[in-house]
């Protein structure tokens, strides 16, 4: 009889639905999985899109989770200052199998204090913000330290979650998994910094300031500040 195993993302408003729902249709075809998706209370929650999501557990009443994940989104600086939603994932870590993160989730975790030390990923915007919390910004799609196993910018998520397949089910039903869902990118080239033409990236920068991204960076400094 195949053991559960318990995989918990944390649900919070402003999330990136992708963060969550990319590694989530990985994850949950694993034999035994079990998602939850957690927050402070059984109403709906909006993410950055106006997309609605109703967790199914909360913080208070959730179980001790084998995995927790943490996706990013534009609502983390607020989570980053939330004790209860931090203390929740501090008591998850002590016991968890997996402690883990998409995109900007890792700073999340970073301000919980778990990451001291350890090597992250996060999107490429807001990678350096990491060091300011004791983190190791590391520029990759996955990064493992331990039982800390963060996720890139948005759809990294997906490759995140066929990695943690492979760690529990190997390569063999990762492999299968990914054909079950068809995930064969041929993408443009440029999705990141290093690889985007010059103007490309100017003009995506410049996109992201006039949607208040300066703003939220210096948000993330000012929560750092305050440690």
């Amino acid at each position: 009889m195949t053991q559960t195993f318990h995989i918990g993302f944390l649900l919070y408003p402003m999330l990136t639905q992708l963060d969550m729902t990319g590694p989530a249709q990985v994850l949950g075809r694993m034999p035994g999985a079990k998602l939850h998706f957690v927050w402070k209370s059984p109403e709906p929650v909006s993410d950055d899109m106006g997309l609605t999501f109703a967790p199914t557990d909360t913080l208070a009443d959730c179980p001790p989770l084998d995995m927790v994940c943490v996706p990013g989104g534009y609502g983390c600086a607020a989570v980053m200052e939330d004790e209860e939603a931090l203390g929740w994932l501090r008591r998850q870590d002590e016991t968890s199998r997996f402690t883990t993160s998409v995109c900007t989730g890792s700073l999340v975790l970073a301000a919980a204090g778990v990451l001291e030390g350890r090597r992250a990923a996060c999107h490429w915007a807001w990678r350096d913000k990491l060091s300011l919390f004791g983190a190791e910004p590391v520029a990759a799609r996955v990064v493992e330290d331990g039982k800390y196993i963060s996720g890139g910018g948005v759809t990294a998520g997906i490759d995140f979650g066929f990695r943690i397949a492979e760690i529990l089910h190997g390569r063999e039903l990762a492999e299968s998994l990914q054909l079950g869902l068809e995930y064969d990118p041929a993408p443009m080239s440029g999705g990141t910094p290093e690889t985007a033409r010059p103007d490309i990236l100017a003009q995506t920068k410049a996109g992201m300031a006039a949607r208040g991204m300066d703003d939220r960076l210096a948000e993330i400094e000012r929560i750092a500040a305050k440690r």
